[in-house]
């Protein structure tokens, strides 16, 4: 007994040591979700890009990842936030029909909102009891853990990554922040006290710079200040605060570049060649690679870098703009600015309007009306005798639009299908299930995009035309229709083409394997899920479109089993098929290329 009394000490230190042990390795990862906005892997090489092309070489390379579709910002990042599907969380675009008009500065009073705004945020959060995304995010869930969070970079996703601060007055936690474009201004969301202390502390204005000679159409500079700036945010206030506290924390960063200078560089104005792969394109990816260098340097400096998982991704690819048609009304046309036989800002809604024998008026123009000579201000368009009460709205996004009918015509519906499927614009129809089988169409459900969002389902997502200019990886020189204020030869995204549908996604850190290329199919949604299980967090989903956890690419993981498929839908009058061909895990789907065959890069023409 002496001799267990004079031990006792020993094994209760022993047990308090190994007890310290287990909980230090079941403390979570720190997770870093950088996101290059419309980065192409095909652009990843150790000359444009060499900080990502070095972390893809040490970690796992996602060589099968995909973007969801619509393949625009906004829905993608919803997606990363919540791990679902649009049909879940019901940001089907950057612009959407929200039922009800919404006033904020800048958009006026209108029923197209253009979600990258965080006023607009804020109102569009506001109409749906504070919860458009209708699923719990993962900042939001990792802050109710105690965790520290920030969401910095661009405009828009900034604040989708943390649904919390969605609210009208746009308040944030003190252990979290938000930082974007309106940083400091009166739309920006405010800051803590603590934050602005740190922000103090390291020399930095606390009010966003603005992207200055980037900013204009035909620019030939990257987004380099503003962006430095958001940098220095991350490593210089958000990090060391983050470190400070003690807490595990998840940061995003969303780099604007290289989709911000790749929509409105000047290197090719109304030429498709360079297009999107000029000399201020390629300075775009290069920016982005910087940050993401800087980043990483930041993380070793500060010794978080052996307790950070890094995840790389970008929430869509790119392509070159052509506005070529010989189909269209509006294109035929004279519009002023708009070069002759070129189609205008707005072609679908001047399309429908006038084979309707419809009014169209302009929604983002105090609905005035669109008269002869003229384009909706942001292509958007209502069409019917009253703009308050539309029988059809057109909200324009790029690549591809969406068309609602408040009204639940199915006539009507079956009357737009007919007038799209003649344009030679149109690559693939899709109609919400509510109308029925429309020949030449496949439903909203074959493409993720019907589940239980809260947000009104478009009746109609038209996708467009697009090809390749034949170079040796066509998804680096893919060229698309866009229904867009920008120009021939610019660049846009949002189709359903396969330079679109791809992204870039790899990942580095303690929680993954080491020099590994993961063959199976990934996607924006499953990185929502894969962080989710990287934190231990408790998401209860209330929709069932979700993403899967990543586990192949975590040590001793097996790979899933997966499998491709096709859906074709009937012939319609012109004999246009609707096809998309996709993989699977389970019941997520994961979409390569959707259209009508032979109309879009990815999917050859039928063979007779």
């Amino acid at each position: 007994m002496r001799l267990f009394l004079r031990l006792l000490p020993m094994f209760v230190a022993a047990h308090s040591f190994f007890a310290v042990c287990a909980a230090a390795q079941s403390r979570p990862y720190n997770v870093l979700l950088f996101v290059a906005d419309g980065l192409r892997p095909g652009m990843v090489n150790a000359q444009n890009a060499p900080a990502m092309t070095a972390l893809m070489r040490k970690g796992v390379v996602f060589a099968n990842s995909h973007a969801v579709f619509p393949t625009f910002t906004t829905p993608n990042a919803a997606s990363m936030a919540t791990g679902h599907y649009p049909g879940d969380h019901g940001d089907f675009s950057n612009t959407m029909f929200i039922g009800k008009p919404i006033d904020v500065p800048g958009q006026g009073e209108t029923l197209t909102p253009f979600l990258e705004s965080d006023p607009v945020l804020a109102d569009v959060d506001a109409h749906f009891a504070g919860d458009y995304l209708d699923e719990e995010t993962i900042l939001h869930a990792a802050r109710n853990k105690g965790f520290g969070t920030a969401s910095i970079g661009k405009l828009g996703p900034s604040l989708i990554m943390d649904h919390l601060a969605n609210t009208r007055d746009r308040t944030v936690p003190p252990d979290s922040l938000v930082v974007d474009d309106s940083t400091g201004g009166p739309s920006g969301v405010p800051l803590a006290e603590a934050v602005k202390a740190k922000f103090a502390e390291a020399g930095l204005a606390a009010t966003a710079p603005d992207r200055g000679d980037n900013k204009n159409p035909g620019t030939l500079v990257a987004n380099v200040e503003q962006q430095q700036w958001f940098v220095s945010v991350a490593t210089k206030v958000a990090l060391p605060l983050f470190k400070e506290r003690g807490k595990p924390f998840v940061l995003v960063y969303w780099s604007r570049d290289p989709d911000g200078t790749q929509h409105i560089q000047g290197d090719s104005l109304l030429r498709l060649v360079p297009g999107i792969n000029g000399p201020t394109s390629l300075a775009s990816i290069r920016n982005a690679d910087n940050n993401l260098a800087a980043l990483l340097d930041a993380l070793k400096a500060q010794g978080l870098d052996g307790d950070t998982d890094v995840i790389l991704t970008s929430d869509h690819g790119f392509s070159t703009i052509t506005k070529e048609s010989a189909t269209s009304w509006a294109a035929a046309q004279s519009y002023g600015k708009v070069p002759a036989h070129l189609l205008p800002p707005g072609f679908v809604a001047l399309d429908l309007a006038h084979g309707l024998d419809l009014p169209l008026f302009d929604p983002d123009a105090k609905n005035a009306p669109v008269a002869a000579g003229e384009t909706p201000k942001r292509a958007n368009g209502l069409i019917g005798p009253d703009p308050a009460r539309p029988d059809v709205v057109v909200a324009a996004n790029g690549g591809s639009d969406f068309v609602y009918l408040p009204k639940g015509d199915k006539a009507l519906a079956r009357k737009i299908v007919g007038l799209l499927s003649a344009q030679d614009y149109v690559s693939g129809l899709f109609v919400d299930d509510d109308f029925g089988e429309i020949p030449g169409t496949l439903p909203l459900s074959a493409i993720s995009l019907k589940g239980s969002a809260v947000t009104p389902f478009p009746a109609i997502a038209v996708n467009f035309r697009s090809f390749a200019l034949g170079c040796d990886d066509p998804t680096a020189c893919g060229v698309a229709v866009a229904d867009t204020n920008l120009q021939q030869g610019q660049g846009m995204h949002g189709s359903f083409s396969r330079a679109d549908t791809p992204n870039v996604m790899a990942a580095l850190g303690p929680s993954f394997r080491e020099n590994f290329v993961d063959p199976a199919p990934a996607s924006n949604a499953d990185i929502g899920k894969t962080i989710a299980r990287l934190l231990d967090l408790d998401i209860t989903d209330k929709g069932k479109l979700i993403g899967r956890v990543l586990a192949e690419a975590m040590p001793n993981g097996a790979l899933p089993e997966w499998r491709s498929g096709a859906l074709r839908s009937a012939p319609d009058a012109l004999g246009h098929v609707t096809r998309v061909e996709f993989q699977s895990v389970g019941t997520t789907l994961y979409f390569d290329a959707a259209g009508y065959p032979g109309r879009t890069l990815g999917l050859p023409a039928e063979k007779q």
